[in-house]
């Protein structure tokens, strides 16, 4: 007894019509009713009654079918799970994540996947979380991390918070800080030098929303810069910028936390709505989650 004839044989039992049957096997018909007879052959039974327009089953044929349908779906459900250890052993994971998760969040939980499953090829598109949601809706990207909430007419993803990052300001340890007290308000950013983030930044977004709502427009000494320019532009003593936690703490410079209610960012993992990420991507999101459930709360 052959997959491929219980196949067909639960085929032409939906259909009752063996011309139709070979059509959605996309087997020409002879082929298939040649197979039929081979089972029925090695069973003993027939198993359909065969009168011109009207193919009914037998009893052997009613018996039959319930078992079919589980072998097929056990075949299948085997043929998966094969599929699915296999891309964990070889294949490409794409994540997309902003320079800032890059420089902090990535490298560990990379290096722990690496570990784990050294036949992956891991490839990152290091960009803006507007960029890397178009370039996941397009196909480009299996996971993003992204900072949300995702603007107006963001494209249809699935997306899953998987923390709180509070942001800080970070100043050059050579210099007076930026407060005489242990934390530092927007409001206290009035009139201080900052060094910006290029356009399409989230924290650049942040930063220039929050100094608005607090009334008062910031004052750059240096902007357009990426994560690791801006880090240096600061250590030189060219003003103070606003960056996160998980950064500040790996940066060598003063760091300052906000008062009272802090600046934070929401960061998820984000997938297309229609395309559910493969088994080495899934993994990927696994290993993410168990990183940060083992580090320090961060905000």
């Amino acid at each position: 007894m052959q997959i491929q004839q219980l196949r067909y044989f639960a085929t032409v039992a939906e259909l009752r019509h063996f011309t139709r049957a070979a059509e959605e096997l996309n087997v020409a018909q002879p082929s298939l009713s040649q197979q039929i007879r081979a089972l029925e052959h090695e069973l003993g039974a027939d198993l359909f009654h065969r009168a011109r327009g009207n193919i009914t089953l037998t009893d052997a044929g009613e018996a039959l079918l319930p078992v079919a349908r589980r072998i097929l779906a056990d075949a299948e459900t085997a043929r998966r799970e094969v599929l699915e250890v296999a891309q964990v052993r070889r294949g490409r994971v794409r994540l997309g994540a902003p320079p800032s998760l890059c420089a902090s969040l990535v490298p560990d939980v990379l290096r722990v996947y690496h570990d784990r499953f050294p036949g992956i090829e891991l490839f990152v598109d290091e960009g803006g979380s507007q960029d890397l949601v178009r370039t996941l809706a397009a196909g480009g990207l299996d996971l993003a991390l992204i900072i949300t909430p995702l603007g107006p007419g963001a494209p249809a993803l699935t997306t899953t918070e998987l923390l709180q990052e509070d942001l800080v300001v970070v100043s050059s340890p050579a210099e007076p800080p930026p407060t005489r007290r242990a934390g530092i308000r927007v409001g206290d950013l009035r009139g201080l030098p900052l060094v910006m983030f290029r356009r399409g930044y989230d924290l650049r977004e942040m930063t220039i929303a929050a100094c608005r709502a607090a009334g008062f427009e910031p004052a750059f000494t240096v902007e357009g810069g990426e994560m690791d320019a801006v880090l240096g532009f600061v250590h030189a003593g060219l003003g103070v910028a606003v960056v996160p936690g998980m950064v500040a703490a790996r940066s060598g410079l003063r760091v300052t936390p906000f008062e009272g209610r802090p600046m934070r960012r929401a960061i998820a993992v984000a997938h297309r709505k229609d395309a559910p990420p493969p088994r080495a991507a899934r993994e990927l999101w696994g290993v993410l989650v168990e990183h940060l459930a083992g580090t320090e709360d961060l905000g």
